[in-house]
């Protein structure tokens, strides 16, 4: 049994314990809950790996709320205008990166690096149906290193897989401390009927996390409610039409190039340096002291990070009632300059009420 089925047994049993909800209109939708799984073993081409950027697991709870906010965290993220629909979230996710050898328990310089992070989220998507164009705020706060557990989670879903056994998160980055502002803007640029919209989107990532941003187009094909009607509406299709039930199926790719500063995934910390480099001169200096010259070179760091990043996504979404699936494969140039190209796969699940 591979990790991608435990994660879809997983979110169903967790969704089936979901009350159940009378028929309902669009509109009258106000809460919603996606269970969120990266993974390079999601692979449509079955062709799965386990190293760069291997796990992302997410689950957010987003709500519509009766009033206006009053929560100083939201005071201050924008609005999409007068009219605006305003949904908010609270998230948490863990992060994975790994070298291609997970077997190797020595220090690998020209890989990724093992680094992880745990992280709690709070978010406003902000839509304004009419003028056709979004704003989301994301709030990001967490750590990297041993506090973020991802030794012991990769560890245990290996072995329930009876897959390899990570053997070099001793390398990992030391703990330190996450703090990131993420800004989307999204706007729809062109339509044709209800069937086909291409959307322009542009991001702004700050804080001790990542500094960067991306800007990328995006398509969407097929039967699909009002794309900045809201996010609820995206992932959910309540109530009937005609006496038939409402369902949505439509296709999404969307390329994308991305523009880094700085990724303490890929380079640690703003407050800790690779640990792999002081244990290493401490030992090529043991070495020299003892005359053994069998394995005095230096140390070396891991690779620079690439500036500019271009990947493409692409994938389907699909809902019927209040439940919601969602299926994209990403292809992503090297993150480390010199280093391979990435491949990963998402499945998300949402239920809506």
């Amino acid at each position: 049994m591979n990790r991608v089925l435990i994660f879809t047994l997983c979110c169903l049993c967790l969704l089936g314990m979901a009350p159940p909800c009378a028929a309902q209109s669009q509109d009258s939708l106000a809460q919603m809950i996606r269970f969120y799984e990266d993974d390079d073993f999601i692979n449509i081409w079955f062709k799965g790996s386990d190293d760069a950027y291997t796990n992302g697991t997410r689950i957010d709870y987003f709500y519509k709320p009766a009033h206006p906010s009053h929560l100083f965290l939201d005071s201050w993220m924008p609005r999409a205008g007068a009219g605006s629909t305003d949904i908010y979230g609270w998230g948490a996710m863990q992060i994975m990166y790994t070298p291609d050898d997970i077997s190797d328990a020595d220090y690998q310089p020209n890989d990724y690096p093992w680094s992880g992070a745990l992280i709690a989220t709070h978010t406003r998507y902000s839509y304004n149906p009419e003028k056709q164009y979004d704003l989301q705020t994301e709030l990001v706060l967490g750590v990297i290193g041993p506090a973020a557990l991802s030794r012991q989670t990769q560890t245990l879903v290996h072995r329930v897989e009876n897959y390899y056994k990570p053997m070099g998160w001793e390398h990992q980055f030391s703990n330190d401390l996450l703090l990131n502002v993420n800004v989307t803007a999204e706007k729809q640029l062109a339509s044709i009927g209800s069937a086909i919209q291409i959307i322009g989107c542009g991001q702004l990532f700050a804080g001790t996390m990542q500094n960067g941003a991306a800007l990328y187009p995006m398509i969407i094909i097929g039967r699909m409610n009002p794309y900045f009607q809201g996010l609820f509406s995206q992932f959910a299709s309540p109530g009937r039409k005609n006496g038939r039930r409402q369902s949505q199926l439509y296709f999404f790719a969307k390329p994308e190039l991305q523009w880094y500063l700085s990724n303490a995934l890929l380079q640690g910390g703003p407050f800790t340096t690779n640990p792999n480099l002081a244990v290493t001169k401490a030992k090529t200096a043991a070495a020299s002291t003892a005359q053994d010259t069998t394995n005095t070179s230096p140390p070396q760091p891991y690779h620079l990070l690439q500036t500019w990043v271009p990947s493409f996504t692409y994938g389907v979404n699909a809902s019927m009632g209040h439940w919601g699936i969602s299926f994209s494969q990403i292809i992503s140039a090297a993150t480390l300059r010199g280093l391979y190209c990435h491949n990963y796969g998402n499945l998300s699940l949402y239920y809506s009420w």
